[in-house]
């Protein structure tokens, strides 16, 4: 039986990945309440004796905005934790399975990004998330780096939940329209992850070093923060949420009328052709995710 280990299985991406993992092997987790994960060097100590065959790491400072004035801080969890993961990784001979974002591109243009694009990011917040990256491909070569857009989910603190509490305490609401993503529910991105590791995990060891590198992992299509609070609430109005927010003070703003301490990138679009080609797998429309997580958001919501 393979040995995972889980980091931050309590966080959006994490608590989906607990689920879904579990038919992969024996998974292990290890969350903030039994280590500080800024302390990298007893994190490693902790994955190393628990002997991985395969390691997940769901840790990040999402703090974006916070990451500006704490920078120390956000390195040490976007960058220096991967780094030490992927020594533990490469020592095991174990795979690395860490998650990345669309904040390393620099954000200009209106084509999706490819895997081969050169990065630039516009933040402290995507700079560490760069490093990250960086350090495992220079330490473990059996990695797998899932760059991701936009994660949601029916728990926890995202754009979804914060636009539903608003739209029931507002009348009026603005919304940055000029920034383009696909909204990636954290749902998603575990079951891809784990069909992924399905395949690589069945396949001979001399087969699986084509498995390794960088992929996008974000559902297909892509619309503005505004047009995704709008899909927002035309579906939990459709689902009879009653919401206090007049349609007629809905307005879409640019970035520079919601100014931010961090830049945040104005094309987010992800091209995810590799992922699907490598794992024969089809990513679905954010659209159709987004009505999944909002009726799961609805029954949580409901305590059934």
């Amino acid at each position: 039986m393979r040995n995972i280990v889980l980091l931050a299985p309590l966080g959006q991406v994490g608590f989906e990945l607990l689920r879904s993992l579990a038919p992969l092997g024996t998974v292990f987790t290890l969350s903030r309440s039994d280590i500080d994960f800024a302390d990298t060097a007893a994190t490693a100590t902790k994955v190393a004796a628990l002997k991985p065959d395969l390691i997940v790491n769901a840790a990040a400072w999402t703090a974006v905005d916070k990451a500006e004035t704490e920078r120390d801080a956000a390195f040490l969890i976007n960058a220096a934790l991967p780094a030490a993961l992927a020594s533990v990784a490469q020592q095991h001979n174990a795979w690395l399975v860490h998650y990345s974002t669309d904040y390393v591109y620099p954000g200009n243009g209106d084509k999706p990004w490819q895997e081969t694009d050169t990065t630039g990011p516009l933040s402290v917040y995507g700079q560490s998330k760069l490093a990250g990256d960086e350090a495992i491909i220079a330490r473990c070569p059996r990695h797998i780096i899932f760059r991701t857009s936009w994660v949601y989910a029916a728990r926890g603190t995202n754009f979804m939940r914060t636009m539903l509490k608003l739209a029931q305490s507002r009348e009026a609401l603005n919304v940055v329209a000029d920034q383009m993503g696909a909204p990636t529910p954290a749902r998603l991105i575990a079951q891809v992850s784990a069909l992924a590791l399905q395949q690589l995990l069945t396949q001979d060891t001399a087969n699986t070093s084509r498995y390794a590198g960088v992929y996008h992992l974000a559902a297909r299509g892509y619309c503005s923060w505004y047009d995704f609070a709008a899909e927002i609430f035309s579906l939990a109005r459709a689902n009879g949420l009653a919401l206090a927010l007049n349609p007629e003070q809905f307005k879409p703003i640019t970035t520079p009328e919601y100014p931010t301490p961090a830049t945040r990138p104005a094309n987010s679009r992800l091209d995810v052709t590799k992922l699907e080609r490598q794992f024969a797998l089809q990513l679905p429309d954010w659209r159709s995710q987004l009505k999944l997580v909002l009726s799961e958001w609805q029954i949580l919501a409901n305590g059934e």
